[in-house]
This record gives structure tokens, sequence and C-alpha cells, in this order.
């Protein structure tokens, strides 16, 4: 049976993070996406495109979509980036858009839901909506790449981040090398 992935992107630097799992994942899933208007602009600001992939595309106030129910079986959500308004609206179940009512279902049904963090320093109430939203059921990851890999290139660092995402989808692909012990 085919896996289904909700994949939320909300207006964060880091568009290439989305771009990467949604090449990744899409061939070997079902791909419901919302992209905020926001992180559409930030895309362009940055060359990345998110089209062209095998995916369900959603409007971004759409509350009306199926993705906005939690009689909606899918696998698991990962928002990649996800924007610091972003974070606080889904760890107080503030929920005016389809990313975060996407978000804040995934949680109730308690279904992996993955928030993909692109800031940098996090203040106070970033780690406190951070632990909120942990505490609901999220994984918090921040888009801090190894270099045990060696990365040769962006697309390195970036795969070695989108693998730790993967990972916790429970989907087996081999896009980076793992840490295997020092030589």
């Amino acid at each position: 049976m085919t896996k289904r992935f909700v994949i939320g992107v909300s207006g964060a630097s880091g568009m290439i993070y989305a771009s990467r799992l949604l090449y990744h994942l899409s061939p070997c899933a079902e791909i419901h996406l919302v992209v905020s208007p926001v992180a559409g602009e930030i895309a362009a600001y940055e060359g990345i495109s998110l089209t062209g992939f095998q995916v369900t595309v959603h409007r971004f106030d759409d509350l009306a979509a199926p993705i906005a129910s939690g009689s909606f079986r899918h696998d698991g959500m990962v928002i990649a980036p996800c924007s610091m308004k972003t974070l606080a609206s889904v760890a107080n179940g503030i929920t005016p858009n389809l990313v975060t009512r996407a978000a804040d279902v995934t949680l109730k049904e308690r279904r992996p839901c993955i928030l993909l963090l692109r800031e940098n320093p996090l203040s106070r109430i970033h780690i406190t909506n951070m632990l909120t939203a942990h505490d609901a059921g999220a994984t918090i990851m921040v888009a801090s790449p190894p270099f045990y890999n060696r990365p040769a290139s962006i697309e390195d660092l970036v795969d070695a981040v989108v693998s730790r995402i993967i990972d916790h989808l429970g989907i087996e692909i081999d896009i980076s090398n793992r840490w295997s012990g020092y030589e």
C-alpha cells in the first residue's frame, strides 16, 4: 500500500528543504502539498521551484480541503521549512489556514507531525513554542546538517537533513551517508 503524506511549506528561508523533500518522497508516496503565499514568494526569491512533482496541491486558504479533517487518513505531516509564526500557531492550536489546520488534526489524530525549523538564534518564545508543540506530539527538527558525511554540495547538506525527516516518516530511502563511527 502506498504511503500518504501531507507536506506544508511556510514562509521561512530554506525552500530547498521543501524541494528536496518533494524530490525524494513524491516518486514513492502520495503527497498532498500546501504552500503559503509567503513561501511561494520566498521560493521564487531563492530560485527554488516547488512545481513539477507528482503531488496533489491544495490552496492555502481552503479549510474545506480533505486534509483539514482528521478523517483524512495519512501517514504523517511535515512542515518544511516551518516559520516561527507557523510553529506558534501549531503549538497553540491556532488554525487560520490549511497548513496549521492540517497540522492540528495530524496532532489530534496522533500521527507523525514533523516541524523543520529554520531560524537562528532562537528566542525564549521560540523555545517555549517548540516545547509546547513537542508536548502535543510534534517532532521538532532544526535545519542543522551534519558534516561527518563530508558534504560536497549544498544538496548533500540539505539531503542529510531531509534524510532524517524521511527516517522519521518510516520510509526506507538511502539518500545520505549515515554515521558509522570513525574509520
